[in-house]
């Protein structure tokens, strides 16, 4: 039998086949989480909330389904103790997006995520910390209290979606979900050292994700290693008739891709992310990861992505013209925060400026200006052509290449509160995952090395073309494979 802390250690892989076996019970793993969090959240705050009895009888309702005869082949997440970031919507338990507007707002049904998790014999439990409507890039914009990154706690996790990065990284639980509008799946994945996948724009349903950016905005897996985020893949993917945005393209069995055979595959290296603020350490890593590949079979080639440089102003205004029209419902009427006055008017201003966080009205002022009267076509029109012409950059690319390789973040994690009251600083963080979500492609980052002092995870980010999951799974898997960075834990899941 695993002892009490070890379970919640463990892979989706390796979990399932312990539990198949009977060699241990989703009540056990589901426990071992729980003592986790209880150990180190204090420290890290990963978890807005969660409901422990809950996920213990969702646990023992696995357990009576194994013993009745089910199995992992047929339920692929069969006993996974699995996270969920607070911008998802799980029926019966809280929906803050970590922002004070929402109140006490109770979500009243599962997003499609959510069902195919509980259909795959996931155990889902917990909201899990973010910046606050997914807008910001170190979680440190939450209405609750930042979160921490359990390699150092003096450091910040990334973000949006950094408690669920955080969570996997500390061993709280064997898998998370999150949203990715512009990297924030990935970015965090890098700075925690774990696995992040954003998948191709319309590959997952978004029925239930609150939205920021909708033309943006996709939901995706963090996991320890790289066959646990193709499971995780697997399982949520899919045509969904609730999203109009979802597409009906047939899903792979991605397992099946990972063969770790990757010779002849071309792997692209754009000059323009090879840019003068990369870290050396991160560049050294990169390059490293790159001969690497090589060595086993792949291809190196030079790309340009030529409007690379326009990447971060076109996102910047194409992101909060969205989040202007998709916030304006958050006006203290029909659900959550209200804040009274004698007028309509006066009531919605003190609703948003009591409810709203100071990164999310600029965002919500920029959004709104950019699509006004007299600036829409010097803006927003602009920037959607800008944008199209980025997509066109990637499309031609991958006419030449199968995956591109480039750094996730240009640095590794840096220090809570040293970009806080830098917006533009804060904003080149995701320089290099910005343009993957203006494409519409997919990408994944992976670890591929550390700093040396302070030792802090370094990420390898890969971008596939659209509905190219197989290939960028398939090149992502035989790296990790062929090296050991992913079996390193951070201090904080090993008693630190």
């Amino acid at each position: 039998m695993q002892g009490r802390f070890m379970l919640n250690q463990l892979t989706i892989a390796e979990l399932t086949a312990r539990l198949a076996r009977r060699e241990a019970s989703a009540r056990e793993a589901t426990a071992a989480c729980l003592a986790q969090i209880d150990r180190v959240d204090a420290r890290l705050h990963a978890f807005l909330s969660y409901d422990a009895a809950d996920a213990l009888a969702q646990a023992d309702a696995v357990d009576q389904a194994i013993a009745a005869g089910a199995t992992p082949a047929e339920r692929p997440l069969l006993g996974v103790p699995i996270g969920i970031k607070d911008v998802l919507s799980v029926k019966g338990a809280p929906l803050n997006c970590a922002s004070k507007i929402l109140g006490q707002y109770v979500s009243p049904y599962d997003a499609t995520v959510i069902e195919k998790l509980r259909a795959a014999g996931a155990v889902v439990f917990g909201r899990l910390n973010m910046d606050e409507f997914a807008m910001g890039s170190s979680t440190e914009n939450s209405a609750f209290g930042a979160t921490r990154n359990p390699w150092d706690l003096s450091r910040i996790p990334g973000g949006s979606s950094g408690g669920s990065a955080a969570a996997v990284a500390a061993d709280e639980c064997v898998a998370t979900l999150g949203s990715d509008t512009g990297g924030s799946i990935r970015q965090p994945a890098a700075l925690c050292g774990c696995v992040g996948l954003k998948p191709t724009y319309g590959r997952v349903s978004r029925y239930g994700l609150v939205a920021f950016a909708s033309s943006l905005d996709q939901i995706g897996p963090f996991t320890k290693d790289v066959r646990d985020a193709a499971t995780l893949l697997e399982v949520i993917s899919g045509r969904d008739e609730r999203d109009s945005t979802s597409l009906p393209q047939p899903v792979p069995g991605y397992r099946a891709a990972l063969t770790g055979d990757i010779k002849g595959l071309r792997i692209g290296l754009p000059r323009e992310y090879m840019i003068g603020g990369l870290d050396p350490e991160v560049n050294a890593a990169v390059q490293a990861a790159v001969r690497q590949l090589q060595s086993l079979g792949a291809e190196v080639v030079e790309i340009s992505l030529p409007h690379t440089d326009y990447a971060v102003a076109t996102y910047y205004i194409i992101a909060t013209a969205e989040a202007s029209a998709n916030l304006a419902r958050f006006d203290g009427i029909r659900y959550g925060r209200r804040v009274d006055a004698d007028d309509p008017i006066a009531l919605y201003a003190n609703t948003r400026g009591a409810g709203f966080g100071d990164e999310v009205k600029r965002r919500i002022i920029l959004g709104t200006y950019v699509l006004s009267s007299g600036y829409y076509d010097a803006y927003y029109l602009r920037a959607q052509k800008v944008r199209t012409l980025i997509r066109r950059d990637f499309l031609q690319a991958f006419e030449k290449v199968d995956v591109i390789v480039t750094p996730t973040t240009p640095t590794a994690a840096f220090k809570a509160g040293e970009k806080a009251d830098d917006p533009l600083q804060m904003y080149l963080s995701d320089i290099f995952t910005i343009s993957c979500n203006l494409a519409g492609i997919c990408g994944l980052s992976l670890p591929c090395g550390f700093t040396t002092t302070p030792r802090l995870p370094i990420g390898l980010q890969l971008l596939g073309q659209p509905f190219g999951e197989e290939t960028l799974l398939r090149v992502a898997h035989a790296y990790e494979q062929s090296t050991a960075w992913h079996r390193e834990k951070s201090p904080l899941s090993t008693g630190g």
